[in-house]
């Protein structure tokens, strides 16, 4: 293979040959007096081995050149390069290695890593390229410096290179070949070189691991994980519990760090939970609505050590307002000094989704007060707020603003906001509009989104031509066949819902099961509707027929229109009884004191039926349910419910 393997040119990087390398004798003097005794080499790289400021250091290098001791002492240019590079004057570094004759192979590679480690990935191959034309051989830290953050391309060329000179059986390269296939997607190869390790070590397992945990094998992740046994540090604890938080398993990820405390007291291991820990953590409470373990997780924060910086605070932020505490979120988000652009779009997007949307636009106006300039994000947060309050003039001045005030070019997601709040507010032409007049292609979620909008003011006829299109151009999903279903069977038309499903299963389309969760002592417990798998389904059950009673007494109807399905009207009846989120605020009742809040977390949107429940059941019970649906978080307080009905 030729040396120069990724170049047809290759151009070295820049020699910085006006950088001010010390010439003066002052400098010199004042490293060591005057003296007729020359020190040796071991003291002036004593100098070097300690230096604690480039000023210093180029004081002794001064010294070194007054004396002529670069040309007789080569290890001295070498620990002065290698200094240089680690106070970050890697100009003056490569000047000192392009002034070095004949530099050896430590020398080479000082270079290649000091550029390799600030990322300068285009300038270490090259100098490695220079190295082979000298007719020097690399040594195993010349390889494993440079595969270390290295894209995948280069690094299967230089995959070659090490079987070339021999270092196939070197640990620590094998080991930097597994990340950079890893990181690189390549999992087939990593893992192949992983399976063929005599030996591993702690970074090759973090190493695939990490692999596996990013590209969704979490199986294998786990698996490779649990083997590792005593030999497992924090940043593999890391790895596993985020693999599960970004792959949309919250509950392992919270088990998981459960486990990791166990072990700490059980083996008195000396793993700590450390801020990325728990950063993953309270996503996940996020994820799930688990307000006790996230203030449990807030608690472990402030009595272990871990500073609340602005990373720790939004994310407590972040996790409070998905929990529906915005008590909570606000008490910590006046906490953080220094608040950065993310801490506020945090705030803000919290106030949205809750339907606050009053005291979103207003810390909105704080922020930019205060100079802080809004980021994409902040424009899909206020865009939200527009959205939950049907505030169709509000929502285009903002538009208009993110584009003409900041330069912000609109993308999908808030080109999905303006088709979210003009089709909910009933503009649907207009919304139609704005899509087809996009400068971006419309993904799925958008025209889902005008779908929606069509099925909830009952347009079928417009809604049958966004299907048309989408289903012509393969992007029609679940939620495009079971939106068209539902208008069809809103309009009676059981002809056409009885097609769709045909296609629905030649496709192999499942609708998504509705499921509600809620925490009860520091437990997550989800339902499904009609679910009888709970080991207390018989005091749920009896709490649901009371529940009935109650309701039927103040008046309350059941909404069987919303029921798509051809069926008798008690059958429709008995199918609302058992929806999802009944079943966990029957369960809520039973699980907890009279008079604490009860909060529910729902993955689908809330039907017509459960949120006239909800609200009812609230002044019965004189309890405050919170419930977070797919689309925002309803609070239902006295009968009454934040959103205004509006959802």
């Amino acid at each position: 293979m030729p040396s120069t393997f990724l170049f047809s040119t290759p151009q070295p990087p820049p020699q910085h040959s006006t950088a001010k390398l010390p010439t003066t004798t002052t400098a010199a003097s004042a490293v060591a007096p005057p003296t007729t005794h020359l020190p040796n080499a071991d003291k002036f790289a004593l100098l070097i081995d300690n230096v604690k400021s480039v000023h210093h250091l180029l004081e002794i290098h001064a010294a070194v050149l007054r004396r002529g001791l670069e040309r007789h002492l080569p290890i001295l240019p070498f620990k002065l390069q290698r200094s240089y590079s680690s106070l970050g004057h890697l100009h003056h570094s490569l000047s000192v290695f392009n002034l070095t004759p004949n530099p050896t192979v430590f020398s080479w590679t000082a270079i290649i890593y000091a550029h390799a480690h600030r990322g300068l990935f285009h300038h270490s191959l090259i100098l490695y390229s220079q190295m082979l034309q000298t007719s020097v051989q690399p040594n195993n830290f010349t390889l494993s410096s440079l595969l270390k953050g290295l894209p995948l391309e280069p690094a299967m060329a230089l995959h070659c290179h090490v079987v070339k000179f021999g270092f196939c059986d070197d640990l620590y390269i094998t080991t930097c070949l597994v990340d950079a296939y890893a990181r690189g997607g390549d999992i087939v190869s990593a893992q192949k070189l992983f399976d063929e390790m005599p030996e591993r070590s702690l970074v090759s397992l973090t190493a695939m691991i990490t692999c596996y945990a990013k590209h969704g094998k979490l199986a294998k992740a786990r698996k490779v994980f649990d083997e590792m046994e005593e030999e497992r540090d924090v940043i593999c604890w890391n790895v596993m519990i985020d693999g599960y938080t970004q792959h949309g398993l919250p509950n392992e990820a919270l088990l998981l760090f459960r486990k990791m405390l166990d072990e700490k007291k059980k083996r008195n291991s000396k793993v700590r939970p450390n801020e990325v820990t728990v950063l993953a953590v309270l996503s996940s409470c996020g994820q799930l609505g688990a307000l006790e373990s996230g203030r449990w997780v807030h608690s472990y924060i402030e009595n272990n050590g871990i500073g609340v910086n602005v990373q720790v605070g939004t994310a407590l932020v972040d996790m409070y307002c998905k929990c529906g505490s915005l008590e909570d979120a606000c008490k910590v988000f006046d906490g953080i000094s220094c608040k950065d652009v993310v801490a506020w779009n945090s705030m803000i997007m919290g106030y949205a989704i809750h339907g606050f949307c009053e005291e979103a636009f207003r810390l909105f106006d704080e922020m930019r007060g205060m100079g802080v300039l809004p980021t994409d994000i902040t424009f899909i947060a206020v865009l939200s707020a527009c959205g939950h309050s049907g505030l169709v003039a509000k929502g285009w001045e903002v538009f208009d603003l993110m584009k003409n005030r900041y330069g912000i070019e609109p993308k999908i997601e808030h080109y999905g906001c303006m088709v979210n709040l003009l089709g909910r507010a009933g503009h649907l032409q207009e919304a139609f509009d704005l899509v087809r007049g996009m400068k971006i292609d419309p993904d799925p979620v958008l025209w889902g989104t005008l779908l929606w909008a069509c099925r909830l003011h009952n347009n079928a006829s417009l809604g049958e031509e966004v299907v048309e299109f989408l289903v012509s151009h393969d992007l029609a999903n679940s939620a495009t066949y079971v939106l068209l279903s539902n208008m069809y069977a809103a309009a009676g038309n059981w002809e056409g819902v009885a097609n769709i499903r045909l296609l629905m299963k030649q496709y192999g389309v499942e609708k998504e099961p509705g499921c509600s969760s809620i925490e009860v002592n520091n437990r997550v417990h989800e339902f499904l509707a009609g679910d009888l798998r709970h080991p207390k389904s018989k005091e749920i059950y009896l709490m649901l027929e009371e529940m009935n009673c109650c309701l039927k007494a103040k008046g309350y109807t059941p909404k069987t229109d919303i029921i798509l399905h051809d069926l008798a009207e008690e059958q429709k009846e008995q199918s609302l009884e058992v929806h999802s989120e009944k079943l966990a605020l029957a369960f809520g009742l039973i699980s907890t004191r009279p008079g604490t809040p009860i909060k529910i977390v729902k993955n689908l949107r809330v039907c017509l039926d459960c949120h006239a429940v909800m609200k009812m059941m609230s002044k019965i019970t004189g309890r405050k349910i919170v419930m977070r649906d797919r689309n925002r978080f309803h609070h239902f307080e006295n009968g009454s419910c934040s959103c205004g009905d509006y959802w």
